[in-house]
């Protein structure tokens, strides 16, 4: 009998991989197969950590977790040990010495088999990879090394209530306290912030006044949980995972010279280098989570029988599978270049591809999850086969990071030179 999805991680794309990146998907779908069951087994509707649980050592924190949150905290430090979580950082702050295509292999092998790791797109993808690049050695020391063996964890802090997808519009700023202490004040508001409850500190993005100019530019600041005058609010979502979701404000907090990251002049590239690989893992986030639910699909598909023959033996049933397989496979080929691009270090590549490979995943997965869905019928919505769950989530993949619209935008101008409509 051919290997299911759920059965066999190497496909056809990843026959274009090496074989240290083949063992790695292996490596990852075993750990993730272990953990899978408790996953979708245990309650993950609960209220988790609440604003003062602190961090804990990794994803979940501590007080109070649900039964799923303690499993998420097990997996990240289990990842942990394994070096995954840290793949991608440089092997002098104790990283793998990888790259942004190695730590995507192990994120979508995780949701594959059913248990993904949302905090991956973030702590060592996003930030700790501006860190590595852009941060200065005290940075690299303070945070690295933590963020590569699980012990801590960053949020990112972009979106703002009323600027949306419009970055331009950011109004958080950064100025410098004027005790000339070379202390900055930083006021703004942040929403849609995941994970700020189990984050050591979030990676704030602002704007600070350029002092030739006057002119506001971007500046992207480390802003530890604890500091004095930074609050959040967790944020009541339909979706129901175990990381939360959070509004952030803080009006003239004070941070110290030394929490501004890399040069200040080069804020606008620095944002770029984290946005590239967190497009980069929420396509790999989307291409796990649609492998998962094809594969439930394609097991039903074949056991289930109500005629002669299994469902699946129906073109009906068996041609819209394979169509979400193939889909699937082409989203992955193109974020597999989105990130050996990044990696190569072409950046400009890397934006376009990495774009397309956020576009490509999340409406493959829309669809692969959509199918499953209809495939199993009433099964498909019951707690059971944990696939009705998938349905929000997989539509989130659409919306963020960036919206589809958004990247449309960004492919029209970028790459077919079509002129701005704004």
């Amino acid at each position: 009998m051919p290997a299911s999805p759920s059965s066999s991680a190497v496909t056809a794309s990843t026959a274009l991989e090496t074989d240290e990146h083949r063992a790695l998907r292996q490596a990852v779908a075993a750990l993730g197969a272990r953990y899978a069951r408790d996953f979708f087994a245990a309650d993950g509707t609960g209220s988790g950590p609440g604003p003062d649980s602190g961090p804990g050592p990794g994803p979940g924190g501590k007080g109070e977790p649900t039964t799923k949150t303690r499993h998420i905290q097990d997996l990240w430090q289990e990842a942990a040990k394994l070096g995954y979580l840290g793949i991608n950082l440089p092997e002098e702050y104790g990283g793998g010495g990888a790259g942004i295509s190695e730590l995507a292999i192990v994120l979508e092998e995780l949701g594959a088999a059913g248990c993904p790791l949302l905090m991956l797109v973030v702590s060592p993808s996003i930030c700790g990879t501006v860190i590595a690049r852009f941060g200065t050695e005290e940075q690299k020391r303070q945070w690295l090394p933590g963020l590569a063996d699980g012990s801590r964890v960053m949020s990112f802090g972009i979106t703002e209530p009323d600027a949306g997808s419009n970055s331009h519009r950011i109004t958080t700023t950064g100025r410098r306290a004027p005790d000339g202490s070379g202390d900055w004040l930083l006021t703004g508001r942040k929403v849609f912030i995941s994970g700020v409850d189990i984050s050591d500190a979030t990676l704030i993005v602002g704007r600070a006044e350029d002092s030739r100019t006057g002119k506001l530019k971007p500046c992207l600041f480390i802003v530890p949980r604890d500091t004095p005058g930074f609050e959040y609010r967790q944020i009541d979502m339909e979706l129901h995972a175990a990381e939360k979701q959070f509004e952030l404000s803080f009006d003239d907090i004070r941070l110290p010279a030394e929490a501004l990251v890399g040069d200040e002049d080069a804020g606008l590239l620095q944002l770029f280098a984290g946005l590239n690989p967190e497009r980069i893992m929420s396509a790999a986030f989307a291409l796990g989570m649609g492998r998962f639910a094809l594969a439930k699909a394609v097991d039903y598909a074949r056991t289930r029988q109500v005629w002669k023959a299994p469902i699946g033996a129906h073109q009906a049933i068996a041609h819209p599978l394979a169509q979400a397989h193939i889909e699937l496979e082409l989203a992955r080929l193109m974020t597999q270049k989105a990130a050996r691009l990044y990696d190569a270090g072409d950046d400009i590549g890397a934006g376009e591809a990495a774009n397309m490979a956020k576009y490509a995943a999340a409406e493959a997965n829309v669809r692969a999850v959509d199918q499953a869905v209809h495939t199993l019928g009433g099964n498909g919505l019951t707690k059971e086969y944990g696939l009705a769950q998938l349905v929000t989530a997989a539509r989130v993949a659409r919306i963020a990071p960036v919206s589809r619209e958004m990247i449309l935008n960004y492919v029209s101008h970028q790459s077919l030179g079509l002129p701005k409509s704004y």
